[in-house]
């Protein structure tokens, strides 16, 4: 435990999917995303879901793939200064539930997004591939891995 400080965490971001409605706020917030898209007049139905699967896929891959460290102090000692914030949920364990509801949501969006586009070839390869640049870094193998030296420092 940290004396004084309001929060008994080293490091908040490790906990952070664990609290209290955080995966009702997420889903309220991809389903918002979605109804403003779908506001705009001149977008069609398939275009609504691939924006939505794109922007959300885009969103959580520059939150949980690129940004690095935390923005708390911490008494770490730098250590999390080079971990991003998939890296550091539950203190890096693999497959807790936070990280399993992270991993699937893309997932049930891309199926969705699927199924709304009537699979058009065209909406079907953006949606595939948008899918696979958020899935493929959430992988154990890549865990700490900066391919090409990307995101190194």
């Amino acid at each position: 435990m940290n004396v004084g400080v309001a929060h008994s965490e080293v490091n908040p971001n490790t906990r952070v999917m664990n609290s209290r409605g955080i995966w009702l706020a997420y889903v309220i917030s991809v389903g918002v995303l979605h109804i403003v898209l779908l506001s705009i007049p001149f977008f069609s139905i398939p275009v609504v879901w691939t924006l939505t699967n794109v922007i959300h896929n885009l969103v959580m891959y520059l939150l949980l793939h690129t940004v690095k460290g935390t923005p708390f102090e911490t008494p770490d000692q730098g250590k999390d200064r080079l971990l991003t914030h998939w890296e550091q949920i539950d203190y890096g364990t693999q497959c807790t539930s936070s990280r399993k509801f992270l991993s699937i949501s893309p997932v049930v969006l891309y199926l969705l997004t699927s199924f709304y586009t009537k699979y058009d070839p065209a909406h079907f390869v953006i949606n595939t591939a948008s899918l696979l640049s958020i899935l493929l870094p959430k992988l154990p193998q890549f865990h700490g891995v900066r391919v090409f030296g990307i995101n190194k420092y």
